[in-house]
């Protein structure tokens, strides 16, 4: 349905320009009417949806990207994405646009601020933990045998 829908558009673009021109007025041969997605450029845009579409959650499958999901749900929110940078918005404002539906959970590396932060700095304070055990286990285990010889 979509792929009968996008014929029809880019059908509607190389044919309008080209019949509303007059005796000589046409665009160069070979060359694209303006407003159509020559291949660079939809290579380009491909590319950006990819890089946008990797930092966000798939709601379904949750554990991957809407670009590494299969889900029929990621599909589509790959198409806004698509549609929206198409549109000329900016990476940062589709991010926003879907924090703005799902919260913050959507994005597969939310910002460290606020709640989040306990997320990046609790690795951090474990392993920090984890060496004062070890640190005073080693002190203990090495000045015990030391007190025990002078009894």
């Amino acid at each position: 349905m979509k792929r009968a829908v996008r014929f029809v558009v880019v059908a509607a673009l190389w044919a309008g320009p080209l019949a509303s021109a007059g005796p000589g007025q046409g665009a160069p041969a070979g060359a694209p009417p303006s407003g159509v997605v020559t291949p660079a450029a939809d290579s380009a845009l491909e590319a950006r949806t990819s890089a946008v579409a990797s930092q966000l959650r798939c709601p379904v499958c949750q554990g991957l990207s809407i670009q590494a999901s299969p889900s029929e749900l990621a599909q589509q929110m790959r198409s806004v994405v698509r549609d929206q940078l198409t549109a000329g918005r900016s990476p940062a404002d589709v991010q926003a646009y879907f924090v703005s539906k799902y919260g913050e959970w959507i994005l597969l590396s939310p910002a460290p601020r606020g709640i989040n932060l306990i997320v990046y700095a609790l690795p951090i304070l474990l392993v920090l933990g984890g060496l004062l055990v070890v640190v005073l286990a080693v002190r203990r285990w090495t000045t015990a045998p030391a007190d025990s010889a002078t009894h």
